[in-house]
């Protein structure tokens, strides 16, 4: 019997996240590693995904895309796993979910690509300011223990815990108080040992 639950994916891409998501979820899954380019432009892709890109889930005939978008949606259609708090508890949470996937994202893609909107009307416009109040707020959102949700570790920890993870590795996020030692607690987890196993495995091969 095929898995209900198919990832495309990439290992070079965000799909690392997704395929982290699904072995927190623990359920039966495939992934098809997707090659970036003509690949991912393809009538039959598109219709996946008009963006052409990857991680796109699909959960029987239910297809989600954009990475926080699948993470909270897993969290939702398999409960069992604990990885989001109760509907009346989802405040933080969402703030964290949506808040990385929003401005810190924009803010440290403009701040690699050297671009920094000046004036407050730009900085308006951007919609995160600038990549210092969006890191002064990162700052401030992380708790010094535990999790976003206390005590819970929930899908909002698992995605800005990737993205502080990236930006710390890649020199995307600055080194600050409290970022290095919140990814190490939302990092060091068996499934995403298991995850990036898998992911380190579907790596292209590099040419001699």
């Amino acid at each position: 019997m095929n898995p209900e639950v198919i990832l495309y994916t990439n290992p070079m891409s965000r799909g690392r996240i997704v395929r982290w998501m699904l072995e927190e979820v623990g359920c039966p899954y495939e992934a098809k590693v997707a090659d970036f380019g003509p690949a991912m432009r393809t009538p039959a892709f598109l219709a996946l995904n008009p963006m052409g890109k990857v991680p796109v889930l699909r959960h029987g005939d239910r297809v989600v895309t954009e990475c926080a978008a699948i993470c909270a949606y897993l969290a939702d259609a398999f409960p069992q796993a604990g990885l989001a708090p109760p509907p009346d508890r989802r405040d933080t949470y969402y703030q964290a979910l949506f808040f990385a996937a929003g401005p810190l994202e924009q803010a440290t893609t403009n701040h690699t690509m050297g671009f920094e909107p000046q004036g407050e009307r730009n900085q308006g416009l951007a919609g995160y300011g600038s990549y210092a109040r969006t890191l002064d707020a990162l700052e401030k959102l992380l708790p010094a223990e535990g999790y976003i949700c206390g005590q819970q570790f929930t899908a909002a920890d698992l995605y800005l815990g990737a993205q502080i993870g990236w930006g710390l590795q890649f020199g995307s996020i600055e080194q600050r108080p409290g970022f290095a030692e919140y990814y190490a607690r939302v990092g060091d987890r068996p499934a995403h040992r298991r995850a990036t196993e898998l992911d380190d495995a579907d790596m292209p091969a590099e040419a001699d």
